[in-house]
């Protein structure tokens, strides 16, 4: 159950968008650290950060897979919002054909291929082993592509 200071962003960002507050998002904070948390909504807030990743195996355990034209209400480490993007690409994708476009539009470190192999690879591996399975190279990959549609400063 989102909190109430989520509630009342969606809210805001609805009223001012002329939106229905029953329509659908997501409330949720990027990676497994409030480190990254934070440095990854500090990025889409910036605008570089515009795409990320996910393993699509790993949606089998219960939260639903993304979606074009869907809300996202992206949380810092401490889990309060800092913007609202919505996606406007999903894409599957094997892990070993991610391209080198997607991993600059994710915005991290030098935004190339190789450095987003670097840190996603231990991700995936920690993720997959969680869940009691094993990380390849063949790895069912979703690709988002968002925009930033409100940043609470609007």
């Amino acid at each position: 159950m989102p909190s109430t200071e989520i509630k009342n962003y969606w809210e805001k960002f609805c009223q001012s968008n002329h939106l229905d507050t029953a329509t659908n998002y997501s409330a949720w904070a990027y990676g497994n650290s409030t480190e990254m948390a934070n440095d990854l909504a500090d990025l889409t807030v910036r605008g570089i950060k515009t795409a990320t990743t996910s393993a699509a195996e790993l949606y089998e355990f219960g939260e639903p897979k993304p979606y074009v034209g869907e809300y996202n209400i992206i949380l810092n480490g401490d889990q309060k919002p800092v913007c609202i993007t919505r996606t406007t690409v999903v894409e599957t994708i094997p892990y070993d054909l991610v391209s080198a476009e997607h991993a600059y539009h994710e915005g991290e470190g030098d935004r190339s291929l190789g450095y987003w192999r670097k840190v996603h690879e231990p991700f995936f591996k920690q993720e997959y082993a969680q869940m009691g399975q094993n990380f390849h190279e063949k790895i069912p990959c979703i690709c988002e592509v968002f925009e930033v549609v409100y940043s609470g400063a609007d």
